[in-house]
């Protein structure tokens, strides 16, 4: 099979479907897929045409006979996913293979070992390399080996794929013994100074307020993250924070309620009232930090600067999703769910950036 040749894959933990979004773009062809989340599943079948695909919500009770019979079908070549990371996530209490979410992994080593696919596609948070001092990746590297299954490992950043987005995870490429497939890692930085995306979270903010697009642009020689201040609110420091949309966003969560929301400000002065007085009260100079914020700039604006969450479109974009796919979820979810779902996704240009070398 010449590298580049379409192949037909599963999408098992399919999510809102980054995995799939980033492989259709690389010219591969889903056969189904699995997801246990209702609204993520309304979104993903609002996105995508599954009519006739085969599916199935909950990957623990899909028997050995049922994944026969889809392997009778037709062969399947890769099986992708990026299997649940709150267990192994530093951002959660890593229980690792002690919380049942962290067992899901052995799941995707028995459909593998059915199914017999030329490649294993996972992702995970990094905090997987590092969890228990190595021995649960290494548990995940013997199962795959045990299974006729050789892993090769690279930690990769969006922020290098086309996204401003600093977001740091692990991508797993299993290859199936004497399959004949070929070494995919490592991958280079998609940017260089050709690129013509655009160069940080600001211009992805911009767009929201312009017709058309696809997804959030590159944030080409853009490597901080730019915090602007604090909001003089209660809660944890991280729910306080500021951005300045000159840098790159910081890694989505899933910012489920708590006002978690990334929060963004923008000037809405002219140039020549930047460093001049209103009403008594002296403008930020554009080169020094930023003030300490109060509880009642979130409302508005306060000195020519107006404090706000991103969008769930912007988030979206974040992720490298393109707009006619969130208008689609967007038909069928409510924001807060829109936002979570954001931050469980995979970034699209990371999986197109691997799938391409798949073949």
């Amino acid at each position: 099979m010449k590298r580049g040749e379409s192949m037909k894959f599963l999408d098992l933990f399919s999510g809102i479907g980054g995995f799939r979004l980033g492989m259709e773009q690389a010219g591969h062809e889903s056969v189904g897929y699995v997801e246990i989340d209702k609204f993520a599943r309304k979104s993903y079948e609002s996105i995508f045409a599954t009519k006739g695909e085969w599916t199935a919500n909950d990957i623990t009770t899909i028997s050995d006979d049922d994944i026969r019979c889809i392997r009778d079908k037709g062969r399947i070549e890769i099986i992708c996913g990026g299997f649940p990371c709150q267990a192994f996530s530093v951002a959660g209490k890593r229980g690792g293979f002690d919380d049942a979410r962290g067992t899901l992994f052995f799941e995707i080593a028995r459909i593998a070992n059915i199914i017999r696919p030329r490649y294993l596609f996972l992702e995970n948070v990094k905090g997987l390399l590092s969890h228990d001092k190595g021995i649960t990746f290494e548990t995940i590297l013997r199962t795959m080996d045990e299974i006729g299954y050789d892993a090769e490992w690279q930690v990769l950043n969006s922020k290098d794929f086309g996204v401003p987005q600093n977001r740091e995870r692990v991508f797993i490429i299993g290859h199936l013994r004497g399959g004949g497939t070929r070494k995919i890692f490592p991958i280079e930085s998609e940017i260089n100074e050709h690129s013509t995306f655009e160069k940080s979270t600001e211009a992805a903010v911009a767009r929201t307020f312009t017709a058309g697009g696809n997804s959030a642009g590159n944030h080409s020689g853009m490597t901080m993250i730019k915090l602007a201040g604090h909001l003089d609110i209660k809660g944890q420091e991280n729910i306080r924070r500021v951005y300045d949309t000159g840098g790159i966003s910081p890694s989505l969560t899933t910012m489920e309620g708590g006002n978690r929301q990334p929060k963004i400000y923008q000037s809405v002065l002219t140039p020549e009232r930047e460093n001049k007085r209103q009403n008594g009260r002296r403008i930020k100079d554009p080169n020094e930090p930023m003030f300490t914020l109060t509880s009642q700039d979130r409302h508005g604006v306060s000195d020519g600067y107006r404090i706000r969450k991103l969008t769930p479109r912007e988030c979206w974009r974040l992720q490298g999703f393109p707009d006619w796919a969130f208008d689609k979820a967007k038909e069928v979810n409510s924001d807060s769910q829109l936002y979570k779902q954001a931050g469980n996704s995979v970034t699209v240009n990371v999986i197109y950036a691997i799938a391409k070398k798949l073949g």
